[in-house]
């Protein structure tokens, strides 16, 4: 009697053990999703670089990048601006730092003239080093 007593009570107390492998699979599956995602994300803008022979430096980081679509839309940090907003953007980046790279992406269609534009307006702004102009390695 004293046996069945304790084993009630033992099983009562017990605690059931909960399957980790599904949440498991279902966070790595997640992650394999993010990861195969995130550069198609970065890269929704549509340009098409002009050819040169010249490939920028491996360790230079682009963080700061303003993109201008064949219809001579700007774009910074993946949103349309025009060119007062894309300098207000860049001033509040670039708020204490010094010597930083802006790289101006520019479609080969779109107009020279607005592209010099651009990039005096962007020389204009402190803390950046140099504007550089992005271009594409010719095979």
């Amino acid at each position: 009697m004293r046996y069945a007593r304790m084993r009630r009570l033992k099983r009562n107390n017990s605690l059931h053990d909960i399957p980790l492998t599904p949440l498991i699979d279902v966070a790595l599956t997640l992650l394999v999703i993010f990861m195969v995602a995130s550069p198609m994300l970065n890269n929704g803008i549509k340009v098409s670089l002009p050819k040169g022979n010249v490939q920028e430096d491996a360790h230079t980081t682009q963080e700061y990048v303003v993109y201008v679509d064949q219809n001579n839309t700007l774009f910074f940090d993946g949103k349309p601006m025009d060119d007062v907003a894309i300098v207000q953007a860049l001033k509040d980046a670039l708020a204490g730092k010094e010597d930083q790279v802006v790289f101006v992406k520019a479609d080969e269609a779109a107009r020279y003239g607005s592209i010099l534009e651009l990039v005096d307006t962007i020389k204009d702004v402190g803390g950046i080093k140099h504007v550089a102009l992005a271009t594409q390695k010719r095979h």
